[in-house]
Order: structure tokens, then C-alpha cells, then sequence
């Protein structure tokens, strides 16, 4: 009995996605979310352990979370209460603390952003090297130069 390998057949979109995987879009993509899932570490915390806690302070301590609407199931004074009882619920208050969390956020990047704008146009707005002088400049200063080497 005689074997014959056969040679394992690629598909051709497999060397379409390498070279869309490879392309410096692509990478560039990925390096920004990878970056961008550590700045929002960053700026969740920034929210809930600075920001949250004095607005908590203005508010006398508002929590939405209990502010939930019973569909089915025993009515009971907290949702984790419904939760643990069964009962389906519409969660009003989580979706408002959602909410106000995210506009805290926005807040946050609106403000991060433009310090970042101001900064890079500081950057940007740096003294230049001075422009270069101009052909009279250049003129007089070489007839400047021939006088004073005549009168030495």
C-alpha cells in the first residue's frame, strides 16, 4: 500500500488576514486599546476613589441603586432583597448610577484632553531658531565686512 501525502492547501483570504494583521493600522489599533484599557484603570479610579466620594459629600450621600420597579416575583424594600427573592425587576436606579457615573467620566476626559491640548500647544509654541536673515541683511553685512578689512 502506498501513501501519497498531500500537501496541506491554505485558503487564500489566510494570507489576505496576514497581511491585514501585519499592516501598521492594524497594530497601531491594538496598542491603542491595549493603552486605552490601562488609561480607563486609571480614570475609573480617578472617579470612584477622588471624584465620587465629594459628590457623594454635596449629595448627603444619594444611591439610586435601590430605585428598581417589580415586574414578577415578592415585592421587597432593597433590590438585592428582589434579587435574592427571585423577583424580575427593572433596575431604574443602577441604570441611573450608570448614567451619572459615565457623565462623571466624560467630565474627567473632557478635562484631562484639554489640559493635554494645552500642553502640546505650549509644546509646539516654543521660541523657534530665528528666522534667517535676509539677501539686504546678507548684503550690508558683507559690504560691512570689506570696509572694515579696508580700514584695518
Amino acid at each position: 500500500m502506498s501513501e501519497t501525502k498531500r500537501a496541506l492547501h491554505t485558503p487564500g483570504w489566510v494570507s489576505d488576514f496576514q497581511k491585514f494583521i501585519m499592516r501598521g493600522n492594524v497594530l497601531d489599533l491594538a496598542v491603542g486599546v491595549i493603552i486605552g484599557a490601562a488609561f480607563t484603570t486609571i480614570v475609573n479610579s480617578a472617579v470612584k476613589d477622588v471624584l465620587t466620594p465629594f459628590i457623594g459629600l454635596l449629595t448627603g450621600g444619594v444611591d439610586f441603586s435601590n430605585l428598581f420597579i417589580t415586574l414578577k416575583g415578592p415585592v421587597k424594600n432593597t433590590l438585592e432583597e428582589a434579587q435574592k427573592a427571585g423577583a424580575v425587576t427593572v433596575n431604574i436606579g443602577v441604570f441611573l448610577n450608570a448614567v451619572i457615573q459615565f457623565l462623571i467620566v466624560a467630565f474627567f476626559i473632557f478635562w484631562v484632553v484639554r489640559l493635554i491640548g494645552k500642553l502640546h500647544r505650549k509644546e509646539e509654541a516654543a521660541p523657534a531658531a530665528p528666522p534667517a536673515p535676509s539677501k539686504e541683511e546678507v548684503l550690508l553685512t558683507e559690504i560691512r565686512d570689506i570696509l572694515a578689512n579696508k580700514a584695518s
